[in-house]
This record gives C-alpha cells, sequence and structure tokens, in this order.
C-alpha cells in the first residue's frame, strides 16, 4: 500500500524526485548499491510507463523522474519510450496540477528530445508537446521549472519541421516570461533599469537557443521575431550587460549575439516598408576598368569614381526625433557597437563569428544605413580587429572576417585600409606557396577569401601592387592550373587573375618576373572534379546538419564563366549568412553541438540567387544548437 503523500515542498528541485514507501522507493536501493528489499526486481520499462497512469500523484512523479534517469544518455531507451506510447502520456501530465508531476514528466520529456533520433522530437510535437510546454511555461514561477522547460523547447527547436510550431505559440510567451522580464530592460527607460538576470542566466541562455535556432527557418520566423516587441531591445540589453560585467565569452551572450546575427540576415529587405532605404545604385554605364568584358587587352579607365566619395571619411547616422526600439536597434550605433567590442574582447570562436558575420550583414545590400554602418566601423577602428581575425586557428571565424571585409570593402575608403592591412592575411590563408596558413581551408572558405580579394582589389591599384608582394601571384596561378582545386575555386582564382592583369601598370612588372599572359587565362579542364560544388553549407549554417528546406539555397555564390570579368555590380544579390546550428554538444541542432547557426543550420538562410557576380556580397545565419540533457534524479527513501 502507498501511505500518505510527501508534501509538496519536497519536491521543488529539478530533477530530484521523492519516493513513496511501497511504490517506486525500492529503486533507491538499487541507485545507491545496497541490498534490495526481500523478492524486489527491477521494474520493466512497460511497467513504468503504466505507473504514470496511476491513480496517486507520488507513483505519477516517482515514474516520471524514473524514465528521466533511464533516457539520460540512453538513445535506446528514449526510442522504446516512444514506440511503447510513453511520450503522449507524459505530455499529458505537463497539465498536472502538482509540481513534483510536471516537473518530472518535463525532465523526462527534455531527455527524450535530446539527441539525433528526430522521430522523438516529432513525435512530441504530433501529440502537441510545444502547445502543452507553453501553458506550463505561463504558470511556472520558480528557476528550476522554467530551466527544464525552456530546455525542453530548445532541444525541439534543432527540427526544422518544429521551428515555426515554436514560433507560432512559444514566441510571445519566451520573450513576455523569461526573457524581458529576467533580462532587467525596462519598456520605459529609467535611472534603476539594471540587469537582473543572474539568477536566471540558465534560464535565458535556453531561451536564446531555442530563438537562435528558429530564426534561421526561413523569413517569416525572422520576421515575427523582429516584430515581436521587446524581444530585440531585450536581448541587447543583456548583452551589453554581460559586456559592462567583463563576461564576453558566456554561452548566453553567444546565443544572444548569433540570434541578433540572424536577424539581421536580409535586414535590409525585410523589415517593414524596407523601400524607404534603398539607395540607387551607381551609374555603371561604362563598363571599363579591370572589369572590362575582356580583361585582356582591355583599356582601364584610370579616372572612373569610386562607388563612394573616400573624402566623406564621416558619416553620422541620421539624427532620431525618439529613440530607436524594436527591430530598428538592429541596425543602430548601438549594436554595431557591441559587435565592434566582442570583436575586440571575447576569445569565444562563435561569438567571434557570429560578431562579424552580423557585420557583414548590415554591410550588404545598396541601403542607406549599409553605408552608415561601413562608415562607422571605420570610425570606430574596427576594420583592423576583423582583419585579425584571418589569423584565427578556427576557419569559420576566418570565413566570417572574409565576408565582412568583402561587404565593407564597398566604400572605397575602407577598401584601401583593407588592401594596405588585410592582403597579407588573406594571401597567407590562400593554398600552396611557402607562405600557407597551416590549416587546410575547405573549398567554401577558399572561395569566400578569393572573392574578398578580387573585390578589395578591384579598382585599387596598391591593394593589387600588394598582392603581388605577397606572394598572391604565386597561390592564385597555382589554384588555377594545378589541377587538385575544385572548379568553384578555380574560377575564382581567375577572377582575381583577370582583375591583376586588367591594369596595364602591372603587365610589365610581372612579365619581368616570368609570368606569362597565359597564366592569367582561366583553365577549367584543370579543376578537380572530385570535389562536389553542391556541398555548401551556408555560411553559418554555421552553423552542421544540412538538411535544407526547399526555400533555401546556398548563400555561396557561384561565378558564371558568363560573369567573368563583368563589371556588374549585384549588391542586391547580397553576401549574406544565418548562424543555423549551435555546438553539437549542446542540444540544439547545431544539435548537440554549430550555430544555427543558425546555421546554422546559420549560417546564413538561404537566399534565392540572383545573376551572381564577382561583387555580388553575402549574408549570414547561425546554426542550431540542443540544450543539455537534465542529469539522473536523485532517488531517496521516504
Amino acid at each position: 500500500m502507498i501511505g500518505e503523500e510527501v508534501p509538496s515542498d519536497q519536491y521543488y528541485w529539478a530533477p530530484l524526485a521523492q519516493h513513496e514507501r511501497g511504490s517506486l522507493a525500492s529503486l533507491d536501493s538499487l541507485r545507491k548499491g545496497g541490498p534490495p528489499p526481500p523478492n524486489w526486481r527491477q521494474p520493466e520499462l512497460p511497467e513504468v510507463i503504466a505507473m504514470l497512469g496511476f491513480r496517486l500523484d507520488a507513483v505519477k512523479s516517482n515514474a516520471a523522474a524514473y524514465l528521466q534517469h533511464l533516457c539520460y544518455r540512453n538513445d535506446k531507451v528514449k526510442t522504446d519510450v516512444r514506440k511503447l506510447k510513453g511520450i503522449p502520456v507524459l505530455v499529458g501530465l505537463l497539465d498536472h496540477p502538482k509540481k513534483e508531476v510536471h516537473l518530472g514528466a518535463c525532465g523526462a520529456l527534455k531527455n527524450i528530445s535530446f539527441g539525433r533520433d528526430q522521430d522523438n522530437k516529432i513525435a512530441i510535437k504530433n501529440c502537441d508537446g510545444v502547445p502543452a510546454l507553453v501553458r506550463l511555461l505561463r504558470k511556472a514561477r520558480d528557476v528550476d521549472l522554467t530551466e527544464v522547460i525552456t530546455g525542453t523547447l530548445w532541444n525541439l527547436s534543432s527540427h526544422d519541421s518544429i521551428k515555426m510550431e515554436i514560433v507560432d505559440h512559444a514566441l510571445h510567451a519566451l520573450t513576455d516570461e523569461v526573457i524581458i522580464p529576467h533580462s532587467g530592460w525596462e519598456r520605459e527607460p529609467n535611472e534603476d533599469c539594471k540587469p537582473r538576470h543572474i539568477e536566471w542566466e540558465s534560464v535565458l541562455t535556453n531561451t536564446a537557443g531555442c530563438l537562435r535556432n528558429v530564426s534561421s527557418e526561413r523569413s517569416e520566423a525572422r520576421r515575427k521575431l523582429r516584430e515581436c516587441d521587446g524581444l530585440v531591445d531585450a536581448l541587447i540589453f543583456i548583452v551589453q550587460a554581460e559586456i559592462g560585467q567583463k563576461d564576453s565569452d558566456s554561452k548566453l551572450v553567444e546565443n544572444c549575439v548569433c540570434l541578433l546575427r540572424n536577424l539581421s540576415y536580409q535586414v535590409h529587405r525585410e523589415i517593414p516598408q524596407a523601400e524607404r532605404y534603398q539607395e540607387a545604385p551607381p551609374n555603371v554605364a561604362n563598363n571599363t576598368g579591370p572589369h572590362a568584358a575582356s580583361c585582356f587587352g582591355a583599356k582601364k579607365g584610370k579616372g572612373k569614381k569610386p562607388t563612394e566619395d573616400p573624402a566623406n571619411d564621416t558619416v553620422d547616422f541620421p539624427k532620431r526625433t525618439s529613440p530607436a526600439r524594436g527591430y530598428e536597434l538592429l541596425f543602430q550605433p548601438e549594436v554595431v557597437r557591441i559587435y565592434i567590442s566582442l570583436l575586440k574582447e571575447s576569445k569565444t570562436p562563435a561569438i567571434l563569428e557570429a560578431s562579424a558575420g552580423a557585420i557583414q550583414n548590415l554591410c550588404a545590400g545598396r541601403w542607406t544605413y549599409g553605408r552608415y554602418i561601413r562608415s562607422a566601423l571605420r570610425q570606430e577602428k574596427a576594420l583592423s580587429a576583423i582583419a585579425d581575425l584571418l589569423t584565427s586557428e578556427h576557419e569559420r571565424v576566418v570565413k566570417a572576417a572574409s565576408g565582412a571585409l568583402r561587404n565593407l570593402a564597398v566604400d572605397a575608403r575602407n577598401k584601401e585600409l583593407i588592401g594596405k592591412h588585410a592582403i597579407p592575411n588573406l594571401v597567407k590563408n590562400l593554398p600552396g606557396g611557402q607562405q600557407s596558413s597551416s590549416q587546410n581551408f575547405s573549398e567554401d572558405t577558399v572561395v569566400s577569401i578569393l572573392n574578398t580579394i578580387n573585390e578589395v582589389i578591384a579598382e585599387n591599384l596598391e591593394a593589387a601592387k600588394k598582392l603581388r608582394e605577397t606572394q598572391g601571384i604565386e597561390k592564385l596561378v597555382l589554384i588555377n592550373k594545378s589541377g587538385n582545386r575544385s572548379e568553384k575555386e578555380v574560377r575564382a582564382a581567375a577572377l582575381v587573375l583577370q582583375t591583376i592583369w586588367g591594369y596595364k601598370e602591372l603587365r610589365k612588372p610581372l612579365e619581368k618576373e616570368g609570368w606569362k599572359k597565359s597564366d592569367f587565362q582561366v583553365n577549367l579542364n584543370n579543376a578537380s572534379r572530385s570535389q562536389s560544388s553542391h556541398s555548401y553549407d551556408d555560411s553559418t549554417l554555421p552553423l552542421i546538419d544540412r538538411n535544407q528546406k526547399s526555400d533555401k539555397k546556398p548563400d555561396r555564390e557561384e561565378i558564371q564563366m558568363s560573369n567573368m570579368g563583368s563589371n556588374s555590380r549585384s549588391l542586391d544579390n547580397n553576401y549574406s549568412t544565418l548562424n543555423e546550428r549551435g555546438d553539437h554538444n549542446r542540444t540544439l541542432d547545431r544539435s548537440g553541438n554549430l550555430g544555427e547557426m543558425e546555421p546554422l543550420k546559420g549560417t546564413p538562410l538561404m537566399q534565392d540567387e540572383g545573376q551572381e557576380s564577382l561583387e555580388e556580397e553575402l549574408d549570414v545565419l547561425v546554426l542550431d544548437e540542443e540544450g543539455d540533457q537534465v542529469s539522473p534524479p536523485t532517488m531517496q527513501k521516504i
């Protein structure tokens, strides 16, 4: 017989559970290694699941806690629970009035939803698990229960088919019940507005991780997140507070910055009334210069005007009559300074990547704030901080820095500075030659670096000279003719070589060094066919499962042969990225470990590719991540 139920205040910690004498109390002797009582046996899994429906709450809570324990790092048990129809019962217990019951059930669901078996996540969704978790979240008032709920949602958010379900049912609850009240941000600014999220940091980390994942889904998800009242404001407040406390490397900062990075993807196109910020492209009627239709023998237009006047070395953001709120904060000076601070202070690769990726996104496109931000980053001395990332030992950081520099180089003054200070490290990261990075970068990263070099040396003779001085020609010719590089790498290298040859001032010096005109011609026959050109991550997709939706396309640009050497600029086809995946040791899809991301899925959200031109800009998305599993419950006798 079951004795009297234990007072509810003994069930306040997740995932601990107390057990009634005569129910599952004998499990404690198994946990502690003591002698089992006479005629005792360990219950079979079907029996434990059956106990979830027992009429006594103590039996339900102990069964749920024991399931949570059994599922910890045991994928087979998780699958068996699903096959035995245990998930609908656990979801049903989320609405149980007693905390010890719904806490144990939620802990079991958190563990079941962690891992690579996507069927478990789908099973939770199919029995309305997300709305049930949201109902419980709105009733929760303590840290431990809220942490388990948000951790479960974080795990579920790694699955593409569940992301919009979370956006539609959980976004406002997560924002109104967790992010805003525990961030310290106040809707009405006051002097007493102070960070107060320390106690709730794990809950905020889970919530930001969940939203980070769903933000990599599609434009509709990003739109709803941007327009969710108070969300962007509170996220920026949290990151500013963490930086102020000299904690620039926390998981909370990472998730928030990756989320902000994803929300900045295609921001110049997706925000309401985006057309009011669009700027007309420069007059490109005269196709002269290094990118003329045929760079061999073409005349270089020496007097071509740059895209932006170098004399305008300072550009002030527009004066506002009221403080920026909501999605407008994504492209204001405050958030730009946050990214700069993180680039200079953080040591976490994912944070560095996300900050550079956000800058890359904001500088993509021909729009008013993109122009302001390119100038602001120069004024804030951030170009050198981004260029320094090219020496990182983490490839995704190098790639994000390369993409950011490429978009920043659209500004003529930035192009000049990047040419002076970043070309050596860009060249060093190319394969081959004596001055090479110790890393063996992927095709995707190599192509990104080549495209950035080409953007920097276009209409920039001094940068082209710097490229020649740093063994860049040798490496480019080697990529073009070695026969062991992919077709995309060969094409990207050929574009740079053609740009170099387009400078008539450089031809004689190059010929004196032994180079021939044929060295600067495209040689696609030597491209390695063994390297597929269809395996591109989204940039941060970062960040790394690549289950992409039909409306997502790789954000990598493929330069078509018909475009090689052309002078067309396609700033509207932005070089942008999403972070879709997080670390695989967490439980998002950047699942238990990149973004995601995104991605990352990060990195970039897939955009429809228009004409892929030499100077197309890319945005970046971040990868998905999964939250942690719950530790096994402590079984104690009553």
